[in-house]
């Protein structure tokens, strides 16, 4: 049998079309048992995410395509729609895709460390329908420890590579902790609801939105129980403020060096990190000349992101060779599972050739023959059956003169 990945991703299709391929969590154990109801294959794991969609699963070429005639039936698409941005990786290939996707090596954010979970949760949710058999098992445990290696002795995730995230490493940077540390957030887009996503995540609980749009306000800080004011009340609100985050579509800045100048002396001069998001700027750039105010804009943080970026790309390197030790592990591993295989089944037709010949020749003793005759005839005819195939394989050996073949036939004399 052969191991398959089979898959759409960020690389191979438009969000449209993932989409429409995508299972959503309460649909997986459905789809797994249909899946294995429509084409028979033996083992099988659905991982889907907003980046992707992926199927491995282990069978035969023609399973193989009868489980991606599967997918498009299933979404209710036309094959045609499908087949052109799907990928199928076989065997080591596969077993490599896997690893590589459980170690965040591709994801649209190289090392993001969510996927790693996913594919976790993928797996557990395939063993409680039972789609799981021994290859399976031993390939995702290996998939497991080798992200975790890759987690835990490179730097894959350890620099920010966002300016979302920046933002806020930059900030714990600063204060060590953010439980205490009051933060006013100046906008209400997708990059604020992003930062206030990472400094939940770290463990910020104190929280003001400012935005044009008081609702968007009151909505976005009803996700983390916070507190909102107006653009107008941003001078008071500055004052408490030990973190100031800006990113909105302003085309004037919000925040002046004046304004920023009387919240300082109001604080008596007690330190505040502002980082501005935005292009046009929000914040005034004469906001850096004063002594307490500490501002990054984002080109500051993109440099940031870049350096990280050329670490985590440096980590990628390093996790890409335990990734090729962890298959070679594992090939070997299914090697010695054939091996295994071929072992039991030789040695089964060996006691079936045994049983043959001595019920043949416990016959001819109860039909009066000469027990010394059939006991010879036993003996040869035993001996022969057993020796004909190995015989026929190491003079085939012999003649490709390797030396891996004396070493054998030495190793059978000995015994």
């Amino acid at each position: 049998m052969t191991i398959f990945a089979l898959g759409i991703n960020h690389k191979t299709a438009p969000v449209a079309l993932r989409e429409q391929v995508a299972f959503a969590p309460e649909q997986v154990a459905g789809a797994l048992l249909d899946l294995a109801a429509a084409t028979q294959v033996t083992d099988a794991v659905i991982v889907s995410t907003c980046n992707r969609t992926e199927l491995y699963f282990s069978g035969t070429e023609a399973q193989s395509k009868q489980v991606i005639a599967w997918l498009a039936k299933f979404h209710q698409l036309e094959l045609t729609d499908v087949a052109g941005h799907l990928y199928l990786h076989q065997d080591q290939a596969a077993a490599t895709h896997l690893m590589r996707v459980a170690a965040g090596l591709d994801s649209l954010v190289l090392g993001e460390p969510q996927i790693f979970g996913q594919v976790k949760q993928a797996y557990s949710q395939s063993r409680q329908v039972g789609a799981i058999q021994p290859v399976f098992e031993r390939l995702f445990q290996k998939t497991f420890a080798v992200a975790k290696q890759v987690r835990t002795d490179t730097d894959i995730g350890a620099n920010a590579v966002s300016v979302a995230f920046a933002a806020v490493a930059l900030a714990k940077q600063i204060f060590g902790k953010l439980d205490t540390v009051k933060v006013l957030l100046i906008g209400a887009g997708e990059t604020i609801e992003l930062v206030a996503k990472h400094l939940l995540e770290q463990g910020a609980s104190q929280l003001t939105v400012a935005n044009r749009s008081y609702d968007r306000a009151v909505a976005l800080a009803a996700q983390f129980s916070g507190q909102v004011v107006s653009l107008a009340q941003v001078p008071q609100a500055l004052v408490d403020a030990d973190v100031v985050i800006s990113s909105t579509a302003s085309t004037l800045p919000i925040v002046g060096k004046g304004m920023v100048e009387q919240a300082l002396k109001k604080r008596r001069h007690k330190p505040m990190f502002l980082v501005d998001l935005a292009v046009p700027r929000d914040i005034e750039a004469q906001v850096s000349e004063l002594e307490d105010a500490y501002l990054y804009t984002v080109d500051d943080l993109q440099n940031i992101v870049s350096q990280n970026m050329q670490s985590r790309q440096h980590a990628a390197t390093q996790a890409e060779q335990m990734i090729a030790a962890g298959v070679a592990e594992f090939s070997q591993w299914l090697q010695l599972q054939d091996n295994i295989d071929w072992v039991r089944d030789y040695r089964e037709r060996c006691e079936s050739v045994k049983t043959e010949l001595v019920q043949r020749a416990l016959n001819q003793l109860a039909s009066g023959q000469d027990a010394e005759r059939v006991l010879q005839e036993l003996a040869t005819k035993l001996s022969n059956r057993l020796m004909h195939a190995p015989t026929k394989t190491i003079r085939h050996l012999l003649q490709d003169e390797q030396v891996e073949a004396k070493t054998l036939i030495n190793f059978l004399v000995d015994i």
